[in-house]
């Protein structure tokens, strides 16, 4: 409306005074409304460009061929599950003698349990979620080492069923509780900070009382396709290839909860980021809505990118903890540096926001809150934030107490299936875990990003400010992927 407003028009000449705009002489603007004003007498200007502004309400859709793929795929899934699961009932009814007993000691001492894992982590993931926002200051350390005992308690457990499958299951757990005790060790000063943190960036969530409303719906969801899932896995046994087509399930389910997830994550990053950049308090439902439709294909590629780029940040991490005067060992931490540098460039977790505010791609994305970061000098400090890896850790705590459970269970009624429905429970309890606890991780998501864009923002407090300052004064820099050691030493 501004720019269609006539030269001579005082609002015109108020606002674009700064753009060079000439302001009309007193003979002009004393000439009556009939009086033609000679062409000669204003000096036509050229064009002034505008700046290109991001709208909050754009309404394309974002990465569409990670959405048209997830769609292909989820069309191939369900016809496959219709498939099998067509042909276990057929197994029940035309097979032969063996194939039916076979079939119903699956379902007798297969499916119960399965189904109970599948309630007790939507019921786990629940309570994770609202303790976490509720007392967050003793959540924070409790996951930390709750994961540890609990892992080590599920291995331990099934170790003490001597067979060579559980044997096998039970030692990965113990193995991955030993790391997960170092890693708890490891990042015991950063605990205040992201504690900190976590506290305010929950701050807005009390003001939407139906924020949870999506995570409701993805795992109500998630637990009628898992139940299918289930079935389609029991009629996998009478088809051919098993293994390679149980793989696939596996392969397709960790991909669709995960697109759930990030569902739930894109929806509570609008609405937390529309409060803290322009002061909106939005509706979730349509926040939802449109995280289901125009950013659904971000958070399908998004959903393939992010957990890659967590694994290969821990394993970056552990080489560059090991590099030193091993010349093989230093040249492959310093490439898998150079790597992650590139892909975090192009993908990282911290993209959502920018997709579920803006509407921007999911590469594009990445790549502006990255430089958002830099700008500000947070990148220290984002490499340093252990919120992700709570939020994984819980999803680890439901797994493991999900073991403990169906595995005590199996060992009493059919010892035979222990390791393989330890490994499903276990799987289960993580995905749905991390479900429910999408929410606390969107909002410090955007509490960093939203402050790297406006820190002057009257909502956010001093707490990031302040810690750089200490990291300054103290010369605190965190080793992370993307620093070499030896290049912070020599800038020190």
């Amino acid at each position: 409306m501004m720019q269609r407003l006539n030269p001579t028009n005082p609002l015109r000449i108020v606002i674009g005074g700064s753009s060079g705009m000439p302001t009309p002489s007193p003979s002009q603007t004393s000439l009556p409304r009939s009086a033609p004003i000679p062409q000669t007498s204003l000096p036509r200007s050229a064009p002034i460009p505008q700046p290109s502004q991001t709208t909050l309400n754009s309404r394309r859709y974002t990465n569409k061929i990670s959405l048209f793929l997830f769609v292909f795929h989820m069309v191939a899934a369900v016809g496959l599950v219709s498939f099998l699961i067509f042909k276990g009932i057929q197994g029940l009814i035309e097979a032969s003698e063996s194939v039916k007993r076979k079939e119903r000691r699956i379902l007798k001492f297969y499916l119960p349990q399965v189904e109970t894992a599948s309630l007790l982590s939507i019921t786990l993931a629940f309570v994770w979620q609202k303790a976490v926002r509720q007392w967050p200051r003793i959540m924070v350390p409790f996951i930390l080492w709750s994961s540890f005992f609990l892992s080590l308690s599920a291995g331990i457990l099934l170790i003490c069923f001597q067979r060579a499958s559980t044997d096998g299951v039970g030692v990965c757990l113990i193995a991955f509780a030993i790391g997960n005790g170092l890693y708890a060790c490891w990042v015991t000063q950063r605990i205040g900070f992201c504690t900190e943190i976590l506290i305010k960036s929950l701050e807005p969530v009390p003001k939407f009382g139906d924020l949870n409303q999506p995570t409701y719906w993805m795992l109500g969801v998630g637990f009628m396709w898992m139940s299918l899932w289930i079935l389609a896995v029991i009629g996998a046994m009478n088809f051919y290839f098993t293994p390679l087509v149980i793989i696939v399930l596996v392969l397709s389910l960790a991909w669709t909860a995960e697109v759930m997830r990030n569902i739930v994550n894109l929806t509570v990053s609008r609405v937390i980021a529309l409060y803290y950049l322009r002061g909106m308090q939005s509706i979730p439902q349509n926040c939802f809505q449109r995280a289901f439709t125009q950013n659904l294909g971000s958070a399908c590629l998004g959903s393939l990118f992010v957990p890659t780029i967590e694994a290969l940040r821990v394993v970056v991490r552990g080489l560059n903890l090991l590099e030193g005067e091993d010349e093989f060992m230093f040249s492959c931490a310093h490439c898998c540096l150079n790597v992650m540098q590139s892909i975090f460039r192009y993908g990282n977790g911290w993209a959502f926001v920018q997709v579920a505010t803006y509407g921007k791609g999911f590469v594009q994305a990445s790549q502006d809150t990255w430089q958002l970061f830099v700008r500000q000098g947070m990148e220290s400090i984002v490499d340093s934030d252990i919120t992700s890896s709570i939020c994984f850790l819980t999803g680890v705590c439901s797994g493991s107490i999900c073991v403990i459970v169906v595995a005590a269970w199996t060992a009493k009624v059919h010892q035979t299936f222990t390791a393989t429905l330890s490994l499903l429970s276990f799987f289960i309890g993580y995905l749905m875990t991390r479900i429910a606890m999408a929410v606390p991780h969107a909002c410090v998501s955007c509490y960093y990003v939203c402050y790297a864009e406006n820190p002057s923002n009257i909502l956010f407090d001093k707490t990031i400010q302040d810690h750089q300052m200490t990291m300054a004064d103290h010369g605190v820099a965190p080793a992370t992927p993307r620093v070499p050691r030896r290049f912070s030493a020599a800038g020190a």
